[in-house]
């Protein structure tokens, strides 16, 4: 259990880690560094590069099924681009960015890494993508430049996967810190008990790549967002293992039905229950 020094200490090191915006490549840092789980001690340390691997091998399946030539894509009823192993956001230029723009940020994070895009998208990602809707980038598909993207997008899946989880690290000490003071002690809990445990940063780094970090409290339907903020909140209190995955899979499901209760009926977001739960049950069983 954290005393309340510990709980001190491990807030004031978040912090610390908030301003440090360096991508260590061997191994990622601690979601909260010296945070002691239930029933033992020690810090939860970040996945190594073959855990990086897997796991951005799951995210791309789940985002792409596998595929391809969805590396380039474009959601039916959604007004932006879906581009990557992690599907990041970009939207065209002048439209309103409501779930974020993702996507220029991971250019500019694989272009310090040395991976630098087609001349063509580095300039674009200055201004917008280069499509207004899902119409005009499917009549494009076929295009060089399109390949020419979905290519160097193939090519640089570990580097994407590095990002995901880079950017989910970085997203830690800034959930402990939007939690409402009351829940803070529970949410650090929480990232520990699932960070610690075995496979454990695959659920955590995917759902905040698939629903976000939640932090924006107005950002959802009836005041209540669905990001990986809430499910930690919502999440019951677990050891470390089994029960952590399994806790963290059932309150993910649980929020994403909540968003459905509270979306307007002309979206028809029940149809996505099926395979929001199928992609939630995969939190359960570490990544083998």
């Amino acid at each position: 259990m954290f005393t309340s020094t510990k709980v001190f200490a491990v807030l004031l090191m978040m912090l610390v880690i908030q301003g440090c915006s360096q991508f260590q490549q061997q191994q990622i840092p601690p979601a909260i560094p010296e945070a002691e789980p239930p029933g033992g001690s020690g810090g939860a340390v970040g996945p190594n590069l073959e855990e990086m691997r897997r796991i951005a091998e799951k995210i791309y399946t789940n985002e792409t099924g596998g595929a391809k030539d969805k590396l380039v894509h474009w959601n039916v009823r959604e007004d932006f681009a879906s581009l990557g192993i992690g599907h990041f956001t970009w939207y065209p230029a002048g439209r309103a960015q409501r779930f974020g723009n993702s996507f220029p940020s991971l250019i500019q994070f694989m272009g310090q890494r040395g991976a630098q895009a087609p001349a063509w998208v580095q300039l674009a990602v200055t201004r917008g993508a280069p499509w207004y809707s899902r119409e005009q980038l499917l009549r494009q598909k076929s295009s060089a430049q399109v390949r020419q993207l979905q290519d160097y997008l193939w090519d640089t899946r570990a580097l994407q996967g590095e990002y995901i989880v880079a950017r989910a690290k970085k997203a830690m000490p800034r959930l402990v810190n939007g939690s409402p003071q009351n829940l803070r002690m529970h949410v650090a809990n929480n990232i520990n008990a699932v960070a610690n445990s075995p496979g454990g940063w695959y659920p955590l780094v995917d759902y905040v790549n698939f629903k976000g970090e939640g932090l924006n409290r107005s950002g959802g339907y009836n005041g209540q967002n669905w990001g990986l903020l809430q499910v930690l909140e919502l999440m019951q209190p677990s050891g470390v293992g089994s029960q952590a995955l399994n806790n963290f899979s059932t309150a993910a499901y649980k929020v994403l039905e909540r968003r459905v209760r509270n979306s307007p009926p002309q979206n028809d977001e029940a149809k996505w229950l099926p395979g929001w739960r199928n992609r939630t049950e995969t939190y359960r069983r570490p990544l083998i």
